[in-house]
């Protein structure tokens, strides 16, 4: 491996960096927006984990045609036409909230769209990287990958935040300008070779193909599904609007800093992993990782100071990219690449669950016990995932390296 950094040696990987970055924002804002938005229409938090809900289940409906689709078709396409369906979307929610028609409603239909597009958007962004660098450098591919996600999630809030005292269109015209840019980016994303792409006939076996794979890597499955249900009951993104105005009164530019706390964090730790990638006990340090991620929540659920509210977001930020970059580094290397759309389609419902489904369960919760207790009985029971996952994989917990098995070829770009 030559140099500091080894993936500057690949434009068309730097390229869709640059892409995944610029949609993270636009999809930040956004959501800054919406959950605003919807928050000062509603006043609800039931409302608040509905528009997570919403953006769930198309990923789950399309699971078994998202993947197909990831691997049977130019990954670069799908993703341009999704991210230019976005930039429909947002300049939709522009028009509703310019025209004065912007309700519950309005946002929730918003929210299932966004979610349709992703649902094809994630297996292809997902199955697309590791063609774009070589298996060897593929860690150090993820964690800098992560790192422009994390930098995307610092900005966008933030940024969403501040403009949005301009008026909630303008926050959506901007993040509409930041999809096109994406858009761009991916279609200009080029191969030095074809990837082989096998055309099978589409069969039960095929469809279900991703499901028996994960199901038969034991390591595989449980590194995602840790993800699914630690960060299913852990997570309170979909409550901050609540924490934000009620408990630390602040507005929304302080929101925007909450969104924004965890991805400071996260970025931080994975440009340390860019250059100092984990090659030992790395199934140990990702339950590590976990942990610490639960009893941030515990600390966040029961502050009352915003300070420190920013501190523990930070720090469940850094412990949370620790093992996502173990845990999507796992998955990608153990999958060969005509499979790695339909993993990756199962891994983006994982993913959805413990994300857009977790803030439904947040909101849900909240409306049901309050939003303190909510949080806190989210922390314990990511702890309990903890304890239960270590007992279940113990392989998981005694892995070493990252790499088990031979890696599928790839080639750079």
């Amino acid at each position: 491996m030559q140099g500091r950094n080894p993936v500057f040696q690949y434009p068309s990987f730097l390229r869709f960096w640059f892409g995944r970055v610029a949609t993270t924002m636009g999809n930040q804002m956004m959501m800054v927006a919406v959950g605003w938005q919807m928050y000062d229409l509603t006043n609800s938090a039931w409302d608040l984990g509905l528009v997570g809900l919403c953006q769930f289940l198309p990923s789950l409906a399309l699971i078994l045609v998202v993947g197909q689709v990831a691997d049977r078709y130019d990954r670069r396409r799908i993703l341009s036409l999704c991210v230019a369906a976005e930039v429909l979307i947002s300049l939709g929610l522009v028009w509703a909230t310019l025209g004065g028609w912007i309700n519950r409603e309005t946002i929730l239909v918003a929210s299932v769209l966004l979610g349709i597009a992703k649902a094809f958007q994630m297996p292809a962004q997902q199955a697309l990287s590791p063609l774009l660098v070589p298996a060897a450098v593929l860690p150090r591919a993820l964690a800098f990958n992560s790192s422009g996600a994390q930098a995307g999630i610092i900005v966008g809030p933030a940024i969403g935040g501040f403009i949005y005292v301009a008026g909630a269109q303008v926050v959506y015209l901007v993040a509409g300008v930041m999809f096109l840019a994406a858009a761009m980016l991916f279609a200009s994303v080029r191969y030095d070779h074809t990837p082989t792409t096998t055309r099978e006939p589409v069969t039960l076996t095929s469809i279900f193909a991703g499901m028996t794979f994960i199901w038969q890597r034991k390591a595989v499955l449980g590194a995602i599904s840790l993800d699914l249900f630690a960060v299913l009951l852990g997570g309170a993104t979909a409550l901050l609007p609540i924490f934000a105005k009620e408990i630390l009164h602040v507005g929304p530019w302080g929101l925007g800093l909450l969104r924004s706390a965890p991805a400071v964090g996260a970025l931080a730790m994975s440009l340390w992993l860019v250059h100092n990638p984990i090659e030992r006990r790395v199934g140990k340090v990702m339950f590590a990782s976990v942990a610490v991620f639960g009893v941030c929540m515990l600390v966040f659920a029961l502050s009352t100071s915003f300070l420190l509210s920013l501190f523990v977001l930070l720090i469940s930020g850094a412990a949370d990219m620790n093992s996502v970059v173990i845990r999507q580094s796992l998955v990608q290397l153990e999958t060969p690449n005509e499979m790695r759309g339909r993993v990756s389609a199962v891994n983006s419902i994982f993913i959805g669950a413990s994300n857009q489904l977790g803030e439904f369960e947040s909101g849900a919760t909240a409306a049901w016990w309050g939003v303190v207790p909510s949080v806190v009985v989210g922390g314990l029971g990511t702890l309990a995932v903890v304890a239960i996952w270590m007992k279940l994989f113990p392989d998981l917990t005694r892995r070493e390296k990252l790499v088990s098995t031979p890696p599928a070829p790839a080639a750079p770009a």
